[in-house]
This record gives structure tokens, sequence and C-alpha cells, in this order.
């Protein structure tokens, strides 16, 4: 009789860490799911809004035709990949090569004051930043919940159930080690400068009210194109430049506890 009780206590004992690992599993594996639609959400506004942005750059610098041509071409490769089911990892390399391209199209937009000063295209540059910020809370959030998840799965006794009831290790959501600083947004005077680079249209924007410009990631593309795009309004491309949409400091919003 005590035999039985004992056998039976042990049975119990089982079934409960079995139920209980595989129910730890089951929610990490949610909150990775969760995490990531968060992040999808916000990548989705931000491909929402390179339309706009283009057309308000275009409107003064049209002849800038293979910097707009390659931020379209990354927006449509960015949305394939969302739509067609790529992996993680393929998805943050379609990302990060939107995120480049916008950069570039800001920089062009460094060498028009009176573009700087459209309050349309302040307001996209403010839309962008706080989607930016947004990205990278979300991004923090979805790697923690990741690495949770994954060390659930590699660790023992969850990983014998793991494997028993198939659960696979998540994907990070990386950037390039380039993209770390988020981008910050200032507002300074635009006709700061060499005004004998400048357009005719420039002429009036001295009278124009300040317009915020990126810091960060976006000075430092800015300032790397400047020569070209100061000294000669009409050149052609800009060349690439590394942009954050990467890792925020400080604590997350999401509690991935």
């Amino acid at each position: 009789m005590i035999a039985l009780i004992v056998i039976v206590a042990i049975v119990l004992i089982l079934a409960l860490v079995v139920a209980g690992s595989y129910n730890s599993l089951v929610d990490l594996r949610n909150r990775v799911q969760n995490g990531w639609s968060q992040i999808d959400v916000q990548l989705k506004q931000r491909a929402d809004l390179i339309p706009n942005l283009v057309e308000t750059v275009k409107g003064y610098a049209a002849h800038e035709s293979e910097v707009f041509e390659a931020v379209t071409q990354a927006r449509a490769k960015a949305a394939n990949l969302s739509a067609g089911g790529a992996t993680v990892q393929e998805r943050s390399e379609a990302e990060n090569m939107l995120s480049r391209a916008i950069v570039n199209v800001l920089a062009v937009a460094e060498a028009y004051p009176s573009l700087q000063a459209n309050q349309n295209f302040i307001n996209l540059q403010e839309q962008l930043a706080q989607l930016e910020q947004k990205i990278a809370y979300a991004r923090q959030f979805y790697n923690d919940v990741v690495m949770k998840y994954n060390n659930k799965i590699q660790m023992f006794p969850s990983n014998i159930f793991a494997k028993m009831f198939h659960f696979t290790q998540a994907q990070p959501f990386s950037v390039s080690s380039s993209e770390r600083e988020a981008p910050k947004v200032s507002f300074s005077n635009p006709n700061n400068g060499n005004s004998n680079a400048q357009p005719a249209s420039a002429q009036s924007a001295s009278a124009q009210p300040s317009a915020p410009q990126f810091e960060g990631p976006f000075a430092n593309n800015a300032g790397t194109s400047s020569a070209n795009i100061q000294t000669n309004p009409s050149a052609g491309s800009v060349g690439n430049a590394p942009f954050d949409n990467g890792n925020a400091s400080g604590t997350s919003v999401f509690d991935p506890q």
C-alpha cells in the first residue's frame, strides 16, 4: 500500500513538472510572438511615411532621382518580406537597408533650408523620430523575451520537454554594429552653413522658423555628404550611411517578465 502511494506521488510530481515546464514554454513563445507583432506594427507605420517624405523632398530636389529610387525599392522589398513570411533575420536586413535609404533622403534635405522650414517636412521628421524610438523600445522588449525563451529551451529540465513538444529557438531582431545610437531631434537654424551653396529658393528662408534636424546617425551622415551636397545642390545621389533603428538605453516600456 505504501509503495503504491509513493508511486502515485512520484507520478503526480512528474506530471506537475511537465505541465509547469510546458506552460512556461508556451507563455514565453506567446510573448515572443507578441513582441514581434509590436515591432511589425511600428515598421509598417514607418513605411507608410516614406511616400509622403519622398514627395515632399522631391518637390525641392527632383534631380536626386537615384536617392528616391533607392528608398522606394528598399521600402518595396521590406513590404514584400513582411507579407511573405520571411525570417526575422531577413526582415532585419531589409529594414536596415530601408533605414540607410531614409538617411540619404534626409541628407539631401540638408542642402535646402526652405525645405527644412516646410511644415509638412517638419511634421514628417518628428513622426519619423518618434517611430524610431518606439521601434527601439519594441525591439528591446522582443530581444529580452527571445533570450528568456531560448534559455528556457536550453536549460534542464525544460530542454527535455522543449524537444518533446517541438519548441524551437527564436531569432533576435538585430542591427549592425554601426547602427546602435538612437536618432534624436534638435531644433536649429536651417540657414546655418554656406549660404552660397543654397539654391535660389533658399533666399526667402531666412525669416522661416527653425526646423528639426536629426543628430547622432543623421548628423553624421549629413556631415559625411555635406561637402557634396552644399557645394553642388544639383549633384547626384548621396552615399549610403548608417541609420539607427537600433537599441535604446534605459528601461523598456514593456515588461518582459
